[in-house]
């Protein structure tokens, strides 16, 4: 949840998993950002902010030519910004999902290795009990 500089809520993300969200504040002042986790297991947070404004203190030319090429500045730079942080979004998912594929990977093996064991188990049951069975038929027939 934010909430901007008179306490008022500027945005809420509740029960996501994984989220990418913007927002562009319009006044000055400090903004709160609340995390909660309901989750039983340890979630990472991946926060940046990004301030994109020019101020033109030091602007010796007053050519007015020179303001537009400044905002193509800005937005360029903003935009590339936007790129890397994507860039830096998509690897923390690859990672994440790495993470979780390598614990389902491990998992499946374990699983199937006490299926095969499980399995052999109960073949050498079936085997001494059919032995069992022949055995005892055997020692009836002969009496």
């Amino acid at each position: 949840m934010v909430k901007g500089p008179s306490g008022e809520q500027i945005h809420d993300l509740r029960d996501k998993i994984s989220e990418k969200s913007e927002f562009t504040s319009h006044h000055e002042g400090i903004y709160r950002f609340c995390f909660t986790n309901k989750s039983p297991y340890h979630e990472t947070i991946d926060l940046d902010l990004h301030a994109a404004h020019f101020v033109y203190h030091d602007e010796h030319a007053k050519d007015e030519h020179f303001k537009p090429l400044f905002e193509h500045i800005g937005k360029l730079e903003e935009a590339l910004y936007n790129i890397q942080f994507e860039q830096h979004w998509l690897e923390a998912q690859t990672d994440r999902q790495a993470i979780v594929n390598e614990g389902m990977s491990k998992r499946a093996m374990y699983k199937a290795l006490f299926e095969s064991s499980a399995l052999i188990c109960v073949s050498f049951l079936q085997v001494f009990l059919l032995k069992h069975l022949f055995e005892r038929k055997l020692g009836q027939s002969r009496v």
